[in-house]
């Protein structure tokens, strides 16, 4: 296979040159070419043709990164990695460019660049990898950025508080790479009363606070960073907090959060496992499972388990996947009821009981 071409766009000439040094060896990548800004970007694009991969940062002279995202991903999408110390404190800058399109986030020190970077060169190495797989389509401008109006917080209590109806599902759902794109739409086209979801988006810390803030604005139901010992309440999206595991124990009062810090599982902390073999354990035939978009092979064998104790198990199918690893991996386990779309998957959670 021809190595995998890559284009860097940030205006830190430390940045460019130690990106170039620890990519230099690869054999499997290869520098395409480096722009200080966007605007240089599309030039050198003119001349050389579109990367595979583009590392990008945010703020830069003459036009800011997410537009220059916005601008690539409805004319020319690739897949686009944006490492920025602006979203090292998980502000809204990140969720941001998950949204625009961008596959994955590196949150990169304001000093010590360098040694960071080279600290992390085998995961920087690997998400280059998993990004150049990514399947990505031209965004409209505007659909993916609306403003729907939703119900206020006290809108939604309401109707959890007025809802007779008794739901006993739990559905869980689990996403890596593309996931934040897909959650969206999941939770966009909620009713306000539906049976409890929990969450396991891999992402680093603080950066989920953002993400379950981001979600709530647009979702008639309560979405939340999950909180330790918390009850599960039903109407509501219970999102795993960064490098905590999400489980759920049951209780004389019903189903509560646990969050444990534990060692990472395939890699990563919140671990999908982790969250599917405990709901595997506590919830057993009343589950709904559900693995997302992702790259690697975490929540399948614990989707596995999920339906081996009776649960309903999904995966999302190969032609919507950005990043078909995850789900294909719970299907080689025969952990998987059926593999839908997107558009499937959102009407079994709508109809889940």
């Amino acid at each position: 296979m021809p190595p995998i071409k890559l284009f860097i766009v940030d205006d830190s000439a430390v940045m460019r040159q130690t990106l170039i040094k620890l990519v230099e060896n690869e054999t499997d990548i290869e520098v395409l070419g480096v722009a200080s800004d966007p605007i240089f970007a599309m030039n050198k694009f003119k001349l050389v043709g579109y990367p595979d991969v583009m590392i990008l940062d945010i703020e830069m002279p003459r036009m800011d990164g997410i537009t220059f995202l916005k601008k690539i991903m409805k004319e020319h999408p690739i897949p686009v990695i944006m490492c920025s110390s602006l979203v090292e404190d998980g502000n809204y800058k990140a969720i941001e460019a998950l949204q625009a399109g961008a596959v994955e986030i590196i949150a990169k020190p304001k000093l010590g660049i360098k040694s960071f970077l080279e600290n992390t060169k085998e995961s920087l190495i690997s998400t280059i990898i998993t990004a150049s797989k990514a399947k990505l389509n031209r965004r409209n401008s505007t659909s993916d950025n609306s403003i729907i109006k939703t119900k206020t917080s006290l809108q939604k209590i309401n109707n959890i508080t007025k809802s007779t109806k008794d739901f006993k599902s739990i559905i869980a759902i689990g996403s890596s790479t593309g996931g934040v794109q897909v959650l969206e739409k999941i939770v966009k086209a909620l009713p306000s009363k539906c049976a409890p979801i929990v969450i396991t988006q891999h992402m680093p810390p603080k950066f989920t606070a953002s993400l379950a803030k981001r979600l709530n604005s647009i979702s008639n139901v309560e979405v939340k960073e999950a909180e330790n010992g918390e009850k599960v309440e039903h109407s509501h999206i219970y999102i795993a907090p960064g490098d905590k595991h999400l489980l759920i124990k049951r209780d004389i009062k019903g189903y509560l959060i646990i969050l444990k810090d534990g060692p990472r599982v395939c890699r990563h902390r919140p671990s999908v496992d982790v969250m599917f073999r405990s709901i595997a354990n506590e919830v057993g035939e009343n589950a709904i499972g559900i693995i997302l978009t992702g790259m690697g092979d975490d929540g399948a064998h614990g989707l596995k388990e999920m339906f081996d104790n009776g649960a309903k198990t999904y995966a999302e199918d190969e032609k919507s996947c950005v990043v078909y690893g995850m789900p294909k991996e719970a299907v080689k386990l025969g952990g998987v009821t059926k593999s839908l779309d997107i558009d499937a998957i959102i009407e079994v959670i709508k109809n889940a009981r």
